[in-house]
């Protein structure tokens, strides 16, 4: 698959649900800080909402393809930087401040 392919698949509605997608570093701290408030916002839905949402995390570090998706995303959001996350296809614009 290529970079784009494994990003648009990641971004891609399944079974009707809306998807939160995280493109993560394993060792980012502010991954690490990112992945803490997506879990905290999933958890804070009622369970008829919890079965609407599915969260997918992509650590680019453990993937022979990291660099290239990592590379793509910056084409498609002019942000390289971790984390980089999406709410359906929309995304998400971060402050580190």
């Amino acid at each position: 698959m290529t970079a784009q392919q494994v990003v648009d698949t990641a971004l891609a509605p399944k079974a009707g649900k809306k998807r939160i997608v995280v493109f993560s570093k394993s060792y980012c701290p502010y991954c690490a800080k990112a992945k803490t408030q997506v879990n905290k916002f999933v958890d804070s839905l009622s369970e008829s909402e919890k079965d609407q949402v599915e969260v997918e995390v992509l650590e680019l570090d453990n993937r022979n393809d990291g660099s290239a998706i990592q590379d793509y995303l910056e084409q498609k959001t002019n942000q390289r930087t971790v984390p980089n996350i999406f709410i359906g296809k929309s995304p998400v614009i971060h402050n580190r401040a």
